[in-house]
């Protein structure tokens, strides 16, 4: 292990400010190649669990009766189920939102903001005259995300930077997030994630970038719940000592632009299950 860490900050260079997001995404999983070889690239979308065959063997166990199946029937059902004026969120996504989580987030050009799917959900509850849903990070809104990622399970990824100044903009300022170091003890996403994936913090090992999201909503243990990844994201600012931002805030909207884009080609894995 020792000696992949090495070979990981021996590879690493942070992308520089002036790339394109196709130049980022080729250095940033050829980094991940070369630092893993011996990792097929499907397997990062198991992410600590791809280098952690010891912990491996029990999330195994544990997917064989997910503890997040009664969330995915939920949500199967929220998702189905008729407004007061007879649409539902179905009519509201591609495709009926089937198999397309992969597209997830997108750049919204009559916005000119990010979407995730939790901000089109609460839009179509809107815009159908019902409460959009408070509860972001949790219940019956990570339910609904969950359903449509078993949806897509095995699709690759696949998220877009259309031919937009201000999508190109929302890139730009998640990957300055990832690479930014905040709070008191001055970590940025990268630190964890890149510098040392696959090294050790305590009993727990630190998956790597290549992968994130693909596999959320997630149902930790250590939560008890199954959550979105914005409550994860808010959950590292906060063990860094940083100051969280709201969930679906634009900062972790741009963020899981970026990140979703660095996974183009690895395969939805959500919803799943970690420690």
């Amino acid at each position: 292990m020792r000696k992949t860490i090495l070979l990981l900050l021996t590879f690493w260079i942070a992308p520089t400010v002036f790339a394109s997001p196709a130049e980022d995404l080729a250095q940033f999983q050829g980094l991940f190649h070369n630092a893993f070889p011996n990792i097929p690239n499907a397997e990062f979308a198991n992410g600590a669990y791809a280098l952690d065959q010891e912990g491996r063997e029990n999330w195994k166990a544990i997917e064989e009766f997910p503890p997040y199946d009664p969330n995915v029937d939920n949500g199967k059902k929220i998702f189905e189920k008729p407004f007061a004026n007879g649409k539902s969120l179905a009519d509201c996504f591609p495709n009926r939102g089937i198999g397309i989580r992969q597209t997830f987030p997108r750049f919204d050009a009559a916005s000119g903001q990010v979407q995730t799917m939790e901000v089109v959900i609460n839009q179509c509850r809107t815009e159908n005259n019902e409460k959009p849903y408070e509860e972001l990070s949790k219940g019956n809104i990570a339910d609904v995300v969950a359903y449509l990622a078993f949806t897509s399970r095995g699709k690759p990824m696949a998220v877009t930077i259309p031919d937009d100044p201000r999508a190109l903009a929302a890139y730009e300022k998640g990957k300055h997030f990832f690479y930014t170091k905040r709070g008191q003890l001055n970590f940025a996403c990268a630190d964890c994630h890149v510098n040392n994936a696959g090294k050790k913090i305590r009993s727990e090992t630190l998956s790597p970038a290549l992968g994130h999201g693909v596999g959320f909503p997630t149902y930790r243990s250590a939560w008890g719940f199954l959550g979105t990844l914005h409550h994860r994201y808010r959950g590292c600012n906060e063990q860094v000592r940083a100051k969280p931002f709201a969930y679906q805030s634009e900062e972790y909207r741009d963020l899981e632009y970026f990140e979703a884009y660095m996974n183009t080609g690895i395969p939805v894995s959500g919803p799943s299950a970690r420690k």
